[in-house]
């Protein structure tokens, strides 16, 4: 076994069936997976349909780039356009924000912590789920982070994916 991994997904177009397909993707690679319910935030960088946000934690046999490759790979099978803006409507878009205690950074689209830990479309989820665990280079727990962000008491939709 490589590690534990914490994921962020999410989807604005077709959201449920496209979180829903990814869901049973990892389990299907990866065996049992935990999975947080998913919120439904607006956009951010761009006008566009809500999206529907959920957080994953898998135990990967893989190392972080590998697994990023397969998420990626997930992703186009979903129809996941690279070719636009970097702020766009997404079928299906599945980040590693953590990978144990790892920090990875440097060349390349993968870095672990992942800044959109500071989101809380990423933040909420991930600290539902794994409220203990420790963000690498804050000493802070998700729940102790996300009881601090600004908006830690918005009220959101929620739906579940399993």
């Amino acid at each position: 076994m490589s590690g534990r991994a914490y994921l962020s997904l999410g989807s604005n177009v077709e959201p449920e069936t496209h979180l829903r397909a990814a869901v049973r993707a990892l389990r299907e690679r990866f065996g049992e997976i935990v999975v947080s319910p998913a919120y439904r935030t607006h956009a951010v960088g761009f006008d566009g349909p809500d999206f529907l946000n959920a957080a994953a934690i898998i135990d990967s046999d893989l190392e972080p780039q590998p697994l990023n490759d397969w998420l990626h790979a997930l992703e186009d099978a979903h129809g996941r356009d690279r070719t636009g803006p970097r702020f766009s409507d997404r079928a299906l878009d599945i980040d590693i924000v953590l990978f144990d205690d790892r920090v990875i950074a440097g060349g390349g689209n993968l870095r672990i912590p992942r800044p959109d830990l500071e989101h809380a479309f990423v933040l909420r989820p991930l600290a539902e789920i794994a409220p203990d665990t420790v963000v690498p280079g804050t000493g802070c727990s998700l729940a102790t982070l996300w009881a601090a962000h600004a908006e830690h008491d918005a009220e959101l939709d929620r739906t579940t994916l399993t």
